[in-house]
């Protein structure tokens, strides 16, 4: 099994929960680098996994969403200044515990994960995506696994319509009807979950409900037909906007493979030196020396015939 952790997720919930007192020497706040460092030490700990990897954003400006839609996120708050300087000795962090990771300036960590995924299973092996972002559920396949890390919840790929209101295959269509205003993704105005999930129960994609629209007028289990209908042929051009934006890229030019993902032994006198760096104690040291001294154990145990 593959881990792909969407970073940004806990970065951020590290950010706005750890104390921002937590200062390095200089006075610069660490507080979302040490949440972060013990979250990832955590999961290293619990799950041992022989392959992972962490997309990060870098940018929110500049991907290819922009162009296409000047105002997709713009509702968002840009990063604040110490948070910036944050995700980078993230990146580090990961690499000095024998991470690897990932970024692009063109493309959203969602894209690096799909990417990823997509590669992993041409390869042969399955993907558990370590995330609370809904949107990387369309990525779920059969043998996958999408967890909520934060919440406790894990679901499989024929748990995701129960949890989410539609297959993982059909969930960016879905949310291009139902809009996004997190992302600030307008939708098909009228057209919320529950319509659009049950469109989705009868049409397998977006282009197959255009096609078939007036099939739509006679749908019973749906309220007011003519209305959803109505709406979604006036909205139609903003609809498959819409699409092209709620789509996870899987074609993000990566250097990735199998053995890049292999999870390597910590560098500890890395490590320890960042830790000095940034003013933190025994605690994160102490997380890493485990993890390197269980990673030293089991390749000096011997092989089960």
């Amino acid at each position: 099994m593959i881990y792909l952790i969407d970073a940004s997720v806990f970065v951020w919930r590290s950010y706005h929960s750890v104390p921002i007192a937590l200062v390095d020497l200089d006075g610069n706040p660490v507080n979302a680098l040490h949440g972060f460092g013990r979250f990832l030490g955590d999961l290293i700990e619990r799950v041992r996994p022989s392959h992972i990897a962490v997309a990060f954003d870098a940018t929110l400006s500049g991907s290819f969403r922009t162009r296409l839609f000047p105002a997709y996120k713009a509702n968002r708050d840009p990063a604040p200044a110490d948070l910036k300087k944050q995700f980078g000795l993230c990146r580090y962090l990961c690499e000095a515990l024998g991470i690897t990771s990932f970024a692009s300036g063109e493309y959203e960590a969602d894209d690096v994960v799909g990417t990823l995924a997509t590669r992993m299973r041409a390869a042969g092996q399955n993907v558990t995506l370590v995330t609370r972002d809904k949107d990387l559920a369309q990525l779920i396949r059969p043998g996958d696994e999408y967890w909520d890390y934060i919440g406790e919840l894990r679901f499989r790929y024929d748990q995701i319509a129960d949890r989410f209101g539609v297959l993982p295959e059909r969930m960016a269509c879905f949310l291009a009807l139902t809009g996004d205003a997190v992302d600030n993704i307008p939708g098909v105005p009228g057209v919320g979950r529950k319509t659009a999930s049950m469109l989705f129960r009868h049409f397998e994609s977006l282009a197959h409900l255009y096609d078939d629209l007036d099939r739509v007028l006679k749908l019973k289990q749906l309220r007011n037909p003519g209305f959803v209908c109505g709406q979604l042929r006036d909205h139609r051009e903003s609809a498959f906007l819409a699409r092209q934006l709620t789509e996870i890229a899987c074609d993000v030019p990566i250097d990735a493979d199998l053995d890049r993902l292999a999870r390597r032994q910590p560098d500890l006198d890395a490590l320890n030196d960042f830790y000095d760096a940034v003013g933190f104690g025994r605690l994160l040291r102490n997380q890493a020396e485990r993890i390197y001294e269980a990673n030293r154990a089991a390749k000096a145990a011997p092989a089960l015939c």
